[in-house]
């Protein structure tokens, strides 16, 4: 017997005395209307056929379910809802069974945990991340993974959004069995016809009582998390309305605790939260695409050179190794190329002695790295990635020896942070083959890559940098040429406006505080203790020349660099630093310095709220954002959020700097930059484009779309 619940999406076919429910809606079978609406039937017609004994569900193609469908997000919801899918699955006549490949996430996730036995391959991924949207699990997710795994366990998959491996969620209960091979249906069936030999009956989860059984540890374990998530993630709405309805499964009938969950999941679609994360997780993959990559085929990249072993140089080094490609590390002499290697090395032993790495997978990916004090070691190499010191004539010889030694059809990297790219490309025979990375420190850790584009590069060298991206697992951002690129033209101006508060008469302390309670994990002053002074310094000398006479100056950082306090690395910066510590604390010196500077100025100090510290802090980023966007050095609004959020610490819950803007409207931003105006007129000149699109009527949103 065959029948189509939904054409091509949701079949259904005997197998003996099994009926197949397949889901074939490409490219990860997500929860579209019509799935949702072939999975019902498919349960309707098992009850309503007595010859069938169970039912297995399988999805086609490289996945379960990945979640839940994008393209219906912010369009009416339409029947039948995924709580109601679930319920009717939960409450079949017949064993439902799930064999599961690939990822089983969110709402797919959930369909598993409503179905009565669960089977998953050795590739399969589950897990519960709507917290990264701003959401909670909405069907029953909060209710039937602690029935089925324990509170601590469930709490933690869906407070972190990380997916489980097959091996873990057997471990913690998730799964009934782990499936062998790669053929799913042929596992799936298997084991479904063994349910049917042995009689096995039906197995709702809202009925699974063991890992609850427990009730004083199971609260005692949400309590700890409680009280670390508000410690973790705080401002955070969603993470704490995931721990209230994980409170309703040990309080509530089932019932009643799933009708909490939904209320909560309400609440937490009408959160400014989670539209910020709705925006960042679209944006984020928006940034992968350019005009560059849409046109041309990446160059092949089979090896990679780095030119440097400081911490930047390294970092990259275990960036690529992690990504599966050998590296060949250049230093200038043997002492040099010793230390960097050892950098390399830290990082390693560190996974290893946190149980997170094996020695022998140590010493696999140690292999694939290799080092030499001579340039002619570059002569194969497919991609170079130079990492030295931030000086333009360092690295034009660096770029010189490069241009002599490496083969045709190279590509060659820069990782400088603010310098003229262009200028870097002109010096060499072959400009088409020149392209910026700008990595974010540490390097193998931090998402953000900017990739800065200069005048005469190649597409497919712009697209070969998209392509390393990808295999870095980086988030990619498209970038012109500029001093500062995105990230830190803008850091230069909202750092700028810092000081200006530091002279006016807030202390570097409620600073950062307001930063923090804003959602940054961190200050300005604490990052700049964290970056090292002696950086921004040497940035400071370098534009001294054409810094314009007339802009306001704060030598409040400079004071500090003239003693050698350059932050963490030197024991003191704004904060003190003893015994090697990592978290400053605030140091009366520094205030005094500061007092004397604004004497020096010519301040007389006045006190700022957090609010007030804020608005200045945002309205230079939104408006030095909107500078960036009308002049083409970011494609897009959404490629200034998304630099901000990874590269600089914005919340992401805020969705970045242009979002956050138009969540409060564009005409308020303006009139705080006109206020502010009134007291430097010069630095707080609004930007043409945030003129522009508040006379149109429209936001940066607008400027978003193809």
């Amino acid at each position: 017997m065959n029948t189509e619940a939904t054409p091509s999406v949701v079949t259904t076919t005997r197998l003996g005395r099994v009926l197949l429910v397949t889901i074939n809606h490409p490219p990860v079978n997500a929860l579209s209307v019509d799935v949702r609406r072939g999975l019902l039937a498919a349960v309707q017609e098992a009850d309503a056929d007595d010859s069938v004994a169970a039912v297995l569900i399988v999805g086609a193609g490289r996945a379960f379910i990945a979640g839940a469908d994008i393209r219906e997000f912010g369009k009416p919801p339409m029947a039948p809802s995924l709580p109601e899918v679930c319920s009717r699955l939960e409450a079949c006549r017949k064993p439902v069974v799930v064999a599961i490949h690939g990822p089983a996430l969110g709402g797919g996730l959930e369909v598993a945990l409503s179905s009565h036995y669960r089977l998953a391959m050795p590739d399969a991924r589950l897990g519960l991340p709507e917290v990264l949207l701003g959401l909670l699990p909405g069907a029953g997710g909060t209710q039937r993974a602690p029935r089925l795994m324990g509170v601590k366990p469930a709490l933690e998959m869906m407070l972190s959004g990380r997916h489980l491996e097959a091996g873990e969620a057997l471990a913690v209960g998730l799964i009934d069995r782990l499936g062998e091979g790669n053929d799913v249906l042929a596992a799936g069936l298997a084991y479904a016809n063994e349910l049917v030999a042995s009689g096995a009956s039906v197995r709702p989860t809202r009925a699974a009582a063991a890992a609850l059984a427990d009730k004083p540890a199971s609260q005692a374990a949400l309590d700890a998390l409680k009280v670390d998530t508000a410690k973790r993630t705080p401002g955070l709405f969603s993470p704490l309305k995931i721990i209230e309805a994980v409170q309703g499964a040990l309080d509530l009938p089932f019932d009643e605790a799933v009708a909490l969950e939904r209320q909560l999941f309400l609440q937490c679609l009408d959160s400014p939260q989670r539209a910020g994360l709705i925006h960042a997780f679209f944006a984020e993959r928006e940034v992968a695409k350019s005009p560059e990559t849409r046109k041309a085929t990446p160059r092949a990249i089979d090896s990679v050179g780095v030119i440097g072993g400081g911490t930047m140089g390294a970092g990259i080094a275990v960036a690529v190794l992690n990504a599966g490609l050998p590296v060949i590390m250049v230093e200038r002499d043997d002492a040099s190329l010793a230390r960097g290697r050892a950098n390399v090395e830290k990082v390693y032993d560190g996974l290893v002695a946190k149980g997170r790495m094996t020695p022998g997978a140590r010493a696999a990916v140690l292999a694939r790295f290799s080092g030499s004090t001579s340039y002619d070691a570059l002569a194969q190499a497919d991609l170079v990635i130079e990492a030295v010191f931030e000086e333009m004539g360092a690295k034009k010889a660096v770029f010189a020896e490069l241009d002599r030694v490496c083969k045709p059809g190279a590509v060659l990297a820069t990782n400088t942070s603010y310098l003229d790219i262009d200028e870097i490309a002109a010096s060499v025979s072959r400009p088409q083959d020149v392209v910026g990375l700008h990595f974010f420190s540490p390097a193998h850790i931090m998402k953000l890559l900017e990739i800065v584009v200069p005048a005469q590069v190649s597409a497919d060298v712009v697209a070969t940098a998209f392509d390393l991206a990808k295999k870095l697992k980086k988030v990619p951002v498209r970038a012109g040429v500029c001093d500062g690129f995105i990230g830190n033209r803008m850091l230069a101006v909202y750092r700028a406006t810092a000081d200006h508060l530091l002279e006016d008469g807030a202390s570097p302390y409620q600073i950062d505080a307001a930063a923090r309670e804003f959602g940054y994990p961190m200050g300005p002053f604490q990052v700049a203790d964290l970056a090292g002074g002696d950086i921004g310094w040497a940035t400071r000398k370098r534009k001294a020349a054409t810094r314009d006479p007339e802009a306001r100056y704060v030598q409040i950082a400079d004071r500090l660099c003239e003693r050698g306090w350059f932050g963490q690395k030197t024991g003191r910066g704004y904060y003190l630093y003893p015994e090697g510590a990592r978290t400053g604390t605030p140091d009366d010196e520094v205030l005094a310095i500061i007092d004397a500077e604004r004497q020096r100025a010519g301040t007389t100090p006045r006190g700022f709220s957090n609010q007030d510290i804020m608005r200045r802090y945002l309205a230079a980023m939104v408006n030095e954002g909107a500078r960036v966007v009308a002049e083409g050095i970011a494609l897009r609004p959404l490629d200034v959020d998304v630099t901000l959020v990874h590269g600089y610490g914005f919340p992401r819950f805020r969705g970045g700097p242009m979002k956050y803007a138009d969540t409060v409207g564009l005409p308020t931003i303006l009139a705080d930059i006109q206020a502010f105006a009134q007291e430097d007129p010069l630095f707080w000149q609004p930007a043409p484009l945030l003129l522009k699109l508040i006379e149109e009527g429209r936001n940066f949103d607008s400027l978003n779309k193809p």
